[in-house]
C-alpha cells in the first residue's frame, strides 16, 4: 500500500510539474514581454513610421533566416519538409474544381457595367470634383467621400482621385536591408553565376495586382542576391504597365512574378502578352497560390516555370532561374 501510495504522490507531482495552465502562463509571461521590450525598441526608433525600413529589413532577415533552416531540414515544417503525403481534395474534385466561375465573373463584370451605366453621370462628377477639392484643400475628405458613395462613386474612382492629389505610398521592401546567410545552399548556383558570359543575370521580381503578401516575392530577391545575380525589385501592387515599362528599360534575363491572389490566370497571360509586343523576350517565371490545374493554362500562356509553396528549396529555384538566364542569352 504504501508503494502505491508513493507512485500516486510521485504521479501528482508529475502532474502539478506538466500543469496546462502553468506552461500557458509562463508562455503569456514571456511573449508579453518579448512584445514590451520590441515596443520600447521601436519607441527608440522614433515610433513605427520612422522605423518603418528597419522593422521590415527585420522582417525580411527573419524570414530568410527560417526559409534557410527549413531547407536545411534545422526546423521541421510538417506538409513542408516532413511528411509531405498527402490524399487528394474532395474539393478539387471534378465539378467542384476551387476555380471563379468564367460565368459568374461575366455576370458580375455586366452588373458593374450596368451600375455606372444608369447612375447620375453628372451627380458623380460633381462629388469627384468636391472631393479633389477638399483633398488639395485642408477640409476634412470624409463628407466628401460619402457624397461620392451616395452618387455612385466606385472605390476605383475614389482611390484614383487621392492617388492623384497625394501620389503613392510605395512601403520598402526591406530586400536591401536583409542580410543573406544562404551561402551554403546557394553555394553551387553562386558559382555557375560567376561563370556565367556576360556577367550575373538580371533578375525581375515583380508583384501585380492587389496582392499584398510580399514575403514570397522578397525571400525569392534575397536569395537570388545571395546567389550572386542582379536583382532588380520594386515592392507590391504593380500595374501590369509598371512591369512591362521596368522590363523594357532593365532589360532582365529572367522575369519572376508573385501572386498569392488568385488572379494568376488574368495577369499572367496579359503581362506576358504585352512583354512580347513591347520587345522584351526574357523568360517569365510565376509563384504562388497556384492549383495544378493551372500550371498547363500558364505553361501555354508562355510561362517557362510554376512554383508554389511546395517548392520551398530555394536554391534549386535559384538554380533554375539561373539557367534559364544562360538559355535565354544564347537564344
Amino acid at each position: 500500500m504504501q508503494q502505491v501510495l508513493a507512485f500516486e504522490t510521485d504521479l501528482l507531482e508529475y502532474d502539478d510539474l506538466f500543469d496546462g495552465s502553468v506552461v500557458i502562463e509562463a508562455t503569456t509571461s514571456a511573449l508579453r514581454d518579448a512584445a514590451w521590450a520590441e515596443l520600447q525598441d521601436v519607441l527608440a526608433l522614433g515610433g513605427a513610421f520612422a522605423a518603418v525600413d528597419e522593422l521590415k529589413g527585420r522582417l525580411v532577415r527573419s524570414m530568410a533566416e527560417r526559409t534557410r533552416r527549413i531547407e536545411a531540414g534545422d526546423q521541421t515544417v510538417v506538409g513542408v519538409n516532413a511528411f509531405t503525403e498527402t490524399e487528394p481534395s474532395p474539393l478539387d474534385t471534378p465539378g467542384n474544381i476551387l476555380t471563379v466561375d468564367p460565368a459568374v465573373e461575366h455576370e458580375l463584370v455586366a452588373e458593374l457595367g450596368h451600375w455606372r451605366d444608369d447612375r447620375d453621370h453628372a451627380a458623380v462628377q460633381s462629388a469627384l470634383a468636391a472631393l479633389r477639392a477638399a483633398a488639395k484643400g485642408t477640409d476634412n475628405i470624409m463628407e466628401a467621400s460619402i457624397a461620392l458613395a451616395k452618387a455612385g462613386g466606385t472605390t476605383g474612382e475614389w482611390s484614383a482621385v487621392l492617388r492623384d492629389v497625394f501620389g503613392e505610398f510605395r512601403a520598402p521592401t526591406g530586400v536591401n536591408a536583409a542580410v543573406g546567410r544562404r551561402v551554403g545552399e546557394l553555394a553551387g548556383v553562386a558559382e555557375f553565376v560567376k561563370g556565367m558570359v556576360g556577367g550575373p543575370p538580371r533578375f525581375l521580381v515583380a508583384k501585380p495586382g492587389l496582392d499584398g503578401h510580399s514575403n514570397g516575392a522578397e525571400q525569392i530577391a534575397v536569395a537570388a542576391r545571395d546567389a550572386g545575380m542582379e536583382v532588380v525589385y520594386s515592392g507590391i501592387r504593380l500595374t501590369p504597365e509598371q512591369i512591362v515599362a521596368s522590363a523594357r528599360d532593365e532589360d532582365p534575363d529572367v522575369i519572376g512574378l508573385s501572386i498569392l491572389s488568385g488572379s494568376h490566370l488574368e495577369l499572367v497571360p496579359a503581362i506576358v502578352r504585352m512583354l512580347r509586343a513591347e520587345g522584351v523576350d526574357a523568360p517569365v517565371v510565376v509563384g504562388g497560390i497556384i492549383p495544378d490545374a493551372d500550371r498547363q493554362l500558364l505553361t501555354d500562356a508562355g510561362v517557362a516555370a510554376v512554383y508554389t509553396p511546395k517548392d520551398f528549396r530555394l536554391a534549386r529555384i535559384m538554380d533554375d532561374v539561373a539557367h534559364l538566364a544562360v538559355a535565354h542569352r544564347a537564344g
